[in-house]
């Protein structure tokens, strides 16, 4: 009796990460990608899979064999953005953002120990990054946005996620050595907004400023992403101030005041 909860806690956080595994796209995932990046043995993946399909959850497509979210994950979505009017409040000022830069600009929110990207906006430029899109799941003080919210996290949060960086990060842990990421932490701090120098994808740079809830903390963050050509430094402060501007702009609609932005 005493080990049914744990036994259906772990049942949840097995279906959960099966969920936001094939959410990561519109695409889906094959049921070999899902085993190897979920960790857990085949059997189990095609059980959790199938059970969920029953209920309407996933779907899994014939022409391409990959498994996708399935028409119950639209109906909630659907519940879930009244609740949450987010698109209704970041959507011009990601607009503005793409017309005034012709980057593709991003809206995305914090969960957990990750940033999730909700919204994109394309920019005029015809040359583009496809680094980020809806749905797309970075560690937190990877890529621009996980970077500008969590260099205005207090500090002890910050802490515990840099002592086991290495875990934390996983694959991106390479690139972004625990030593750069607290130089770029620091960087973002000062001014005000988050540089990503092609650390995900060579030669793919991002831009990024954190957007505050009513209770001061970082919780959203809008970025721009391009081909490194676009984001010289001579351009960076430009593009900085154009992202602190929206960002501050969406922080007063949610009820924020962004104080904590700066000089931390």
């Amino acid at each position: 009796m005493t080990s049914s909860p744990v036994q259906g806690a772990q049942v949840v956080s097995r279906i959960a990460g099966l969920l936001r595994l094939v959410g990561r796209s519109a695409e889906g995932m094959q049921l070999s990608a899902l085993v190897r990046e979920s960790g857990l043995t085949r059997p189990t993946v095609h059980r959790l899979l199938s059970s969920l399909a029953s209920e309407g959850l996933l779907d899994h497509d014939a022409g391409s064999g990959n498994w996708v979210l399935g028409p119950e994950m639209l109906l909630m979505g659907s519940v879930a953005a009244a609740r949450f009017p987010l698109e209704d409040i970041a959507r011009p000022s990601l607009r503005r953002l793409a017309e005034a830069t012709g980057e593709s600009a991003f809206f995305s929110i914090r969960r957990g120990s990750e940033t999730v990207c909700l919204l994109r906006e394309e920019g005029s430029f015809p040359v583009r990054s496809f680094v980020l899109h809806e749905g797309v799941r970075f560690p937190l003080g990877v890529a621009s946005a996980g970077t500008a919210i969590m260099a205005f996290l207090p500090e002890p949060e910050q802490e515990e996620l840099l002592h086991s960086w290495a875990e934390h990060a996983g694959a991106f842990a390479a690139a972004h050595t625990q030593e750069l990421v607290r130089a770029n932490l620091a960087q973002t701090r000062q001014a005000g907004y988050s540089v990503n120098p092609g650390l995900v994808l060579e030669g793919s740079w991002g831009m990024g400023a954190a957007v505050f809830d009513a209770s001061g903390r970082p919780a959203w963050a809008l970025s721009l992403t391009g081909i490194e050509p676009r984001f010289k430094p001579e351009r960076q402060e430009e593009l900085g101030n154009l992202l602190m501007a929206e960002a501050h702009r969406i922080t007063q609609q949610l009820g924020g005041d962004g104080k904590g932005r700066r000089g931390r």
